[in-house]
Parts: C-alpha cells; structure tokens; sequence
C-alpha cells in the first residue's frame, strides 16, 4: 500500500502535500505541561479506548506509540513523515500517538493541547481532510467531553487556536519563484494576510528544497469552511504563479535551466558523500525537471519517497543503529546514487 507522502494528488507538480490539524483538550483538565503524570496517563488512556477499542462507525484501523518507551531514532522518522511535530519528539512527559494504517491519520496526544488531530494527503486536498477530520472529531466527542465555551468556541493551551482550533496547510514545491526572486514578496504578502510560512517540518523549521509550508493563523471568529477554503483559494493562486514562471524560465533562460537539472540529477546519481539539505536541494531541480517533462524517465513518486528516506532517522531505522553525521552523509549519497541509477532516461 502506497503511503500518502509517497504517492501523488490533485496538483501535485506544485503542491506536494496538505494536512488537516484539529487541537481539543478534555473538558475540566489541566494543560499537559501543567499537568501530572496521573492525568496525562488517564488522557492517553481514555483516548486510546475511545478510538481503538470501539471504533466501529469509523472502520479504520490504529495502532498507539507510547512515547515514555520509544527511541529517539524512532521519534524522529515519525517527525520527518510529518506524524507528530518536533515538540512531540522531543518531550520528556507522558505522551504519545495514534495512527491508522495507512499513515494519513494521527492523532498526538499530551503535546501542548490534550489531542491534535491530523489528517494528511497528497496533493491539494484540504476538503476532503477536514471531512475526514471531522469525522473523527465528531466520533471522540461522543466519548471524551471537549473544553468548549460558547463564546469562544474551543479552548485550547494557545490563544491563538481557540474557537475552530483549526490550522489547514499546504506544502508547496516553489523553485520557480525562488529562482525568479518573486518568492519574497509572495510571502510578505500572504504574511500580511495571516498566513503562516514555515518550513518542511513546521513552526520554527528552515525552508529547505524550495519547500514552503503554509497555514492560516485565525482560527477565531471564522468558521471552519472559511479557514480551509480561504487556503485552498490561496495555494491555488500560488500554483497558477509557480507553473507560469516555470514556463518563462524554460522559455527565457531553456539552456541555463535545463544544464542545472541535469547537473543536480548527475550529483544525485554520483555523490559519495551528501547532506540532506544538498540533497533535498537537487531533488528539487530533477523534481522541477520532471514537471516540466525534461526528464520523462523519472517516476516522481521514487523521489517522493527518497524525500524521507534521505532524512536522518530513516537512514538510521534502516541499517539498524545510530551513525555519525558524516556516515550518515556516505550512507545517503549511495542510497540516492541506488535509486537515481534505477531511473531509465
């Protein structure tokens, strides 16, 4: 079964993934972090017997990752396929996650809010996520009493979240803005319409590969249709900038383009040593190639998934132990240099 940050979606040439996120905190109890461990283990364990032990009108199967036992290794490949957020990864106290098979799904719980709801897909696909989303909001509520208050709507740790307690987001693949300099003042202007910019891997992440994620800010005061079609409408006008400035930088400058993605797909098949920022880098040239149909032997959904399995936790899960940094850049130049020499051009 493909995985949906391997696979493609609705305008995938430019947005690369979306995802759905859901902050509710149990009704009558304190904030995780101000919390005791009593508390916390009551959250993880009324969540889990909630969702997976009476599941029936959601027909979905999930498993639950305590954190208080799990490797670091381990938290961290769940960070780099966007299940859980770095501060999930890294906290000391009781927590942990549940998701489903198919690893659309996951539900973090004891991160700032009590639970964080996420629903994740390829491609631009904010409507049907928050259906989904919605769906199991509705389906814990009839088990697990939210904090809500009439006025403000849903209360969470943050201010920023209360009311609908919704960020909806999208990844976008913007190396034609980047190239043409645009890309500053497309964000300084969506900043000034309260939207959040960040990185592959959420608030306080560098943007890497001409990847840029980004989400609303309000969540107060407006309903949930608006938040996720107001995203929808914004990616979408990205979009439609990102593939005409691909058109002119092929037509204007076709040589100096095409030269510097076949020069980052001949690193990609010869490298001995890479990083993942350098990798991510050159993808982003051989994925923009592919788009435009330079290189047609390239199946995108293999630089999809060498996307992750690049990252640093992935490398280490796979051989089985912890790896120097600069092991972990030899182990990953022969990893790409495998599966780039697998692409029949």
């Amino acid at each position: 079964m493909k995985k949906w940050y391997v696979d493609q979606g609705p305008d995938s040439d430019v947005v690369m993934s979306c995802r759905i996120r859901l902050a509710r905190n149990f009704a009558g109890f304190p904030y995780p972090h101000g919390s005791t461990p009593e508390i916390r283990r009551e959250v993880m364990d009324r969540t889990v017997a909630a969702l997976m032990h009476g599941n029936g009108g959601l027909f979905l199967q999930f498993r639950f990752i305590d954190f208080t036992r799990l490797p670091s290794v381990e938290r961290q490949v769940l960070v780099e396929k966007h299940l859980v957020s770095k501060e999930l990864a890294e906290s000391k106290i009781e927590c942990g996650v549940i998701i489903n098979d198919s690893e659309n799904i996951s539900i973090m719980i004891n991160e700032e809010d009590h639970l964080r709801i996420q629903c994740l897909g390829a491609g631009l696909q904010l409507e049907e996520l928050w259906t989904l989303a919605d769906r199991i909001d509705s389906f814990l509520s009839e088990s697990i009493d939210f904090a809500y208050d009439n006025k403000f709507g849903y209360l969470t740790c943050c201010p920023t979240n209360i009311g609908t307690a919704i960020r909806a987001s999208a990844m976008l693949h913007l190396p034609a803005l980047v190239m043409t300099g645009y890309i500053k003042g497309i964000l300084e202007s969506i900043t000034k319409l309260g939207v959040a910019v960040r990185g592959m891997f959420g608030e306080n992440t560098e943007t890497t590969g001409n990847v840029f994620q980004i989400s609303n800010q309000v969540t107060l005061g407006r309903t949930e249709h608006d938040i996720v079609t107001g995203v929808r409408s914004l990616s979408n006008q990205i979009v439609g900038q990102e593939r005409e400035l691909r058109k002119e930088l092929l037509a204007q400058n076709g040589i100096r383009l095409v030269d510097r993605i076949h020069r980052s797909y001949g690193v990609l098949r010869n490298a001995r040593i890479i990083s993942a920022d350098e990798t991510l880098q050159k993808l982003s040239d051989v994925r923009l190639g592919v788009n435009l149909g330079l290189l047609p032997g390239i199946d995108e959904t293999r630089l999809n998934a060498l996307m992750l399995d690049i990252q640093p936790g992935n490398i280490q899960q796979k051989l089985g132990r912890a790896l120097r940094p600069d092991d972990r850049d030899a182990t990953r130049a022969s990893l790409v240099r495998e599966v780039m020499q697998m692409q029949d051009l």
